[in-house]
C-alpha cells in the first residue's frame, strides 16, 4: 500500500510513472529521535557511461509542509551517483527517493523513517 501511494505521489509531482528499482538505494534510520538532522544516503547502482546514467535524484517526504526535501544532479564520467545528507521530517513518513536516467526512465525506492520530534515546526 504505502508503495502504492509513493508511485501515486510521484505521477502527480513529476507527471510520468515510475518503476520499483533496486538499483536505487535509499538508507536513513527507521527511528530517529528528532525530526530536525535525520541521516540520509542515496545511491544508484549506475555505470555512469554515457549510455548507461543517472541525471537526476529526487527525495520527498509527502507529511512535510514542502514535499521536495532535496534533489542531486549528475553528469557522466565526471561524478559519483552517491550522497549524504541531513533532511528536517515533519512526522513520521515513508521518505521517497526518485532516480531519472538519461533514457527518461524513472526509478523509485522507498523507507519508513520514524521521528520522535518535528523537524518542520
Amino acid at each position: 500500500r504505502a508503495n502504492d501511494e509513493a508511485l501515486d505521489l510521484v505521477e502527480q509531482l513529476i507527471g510520468r510513472k515510475a518503476t520499483m528499482s533496486d538499483r536505487l538505494h535509499l538508507i536513513m534510520p527507521a527511528d530517529f529521535p528528532t525530526g530536525y538532522t535525520v541521516p540520509m544516503s542515496l545511491y544508484i547502482d549506475s555505470p555512469m557511461t554515457e549510455a548507461d546514467h543517472v541525471r537526476q535524484m529526487r527525495v520527498f517526504a509527502p507529511r512535510n509542509p514542502l514535499i521536495e526535501v532535496a534533489s542531486f544532479h549528475f553528469v557522466p564520467q565526471r561524478s559519483l551517483p552517491r550522497v549524504s545528507t541531513r533532511i528536517r521530517l515533519a512526522k513520521p513518513q515513508h521518505v521517497v527517493a526518485v532516480a531519472e536516467m538519461n533514457d527518461g526512465v524513472l526509478l523509485m525506492t522507498t523507507t519508513w523513517v520514524r521521528v520522535a520530534t518535528d523537524g518542520c515546526a
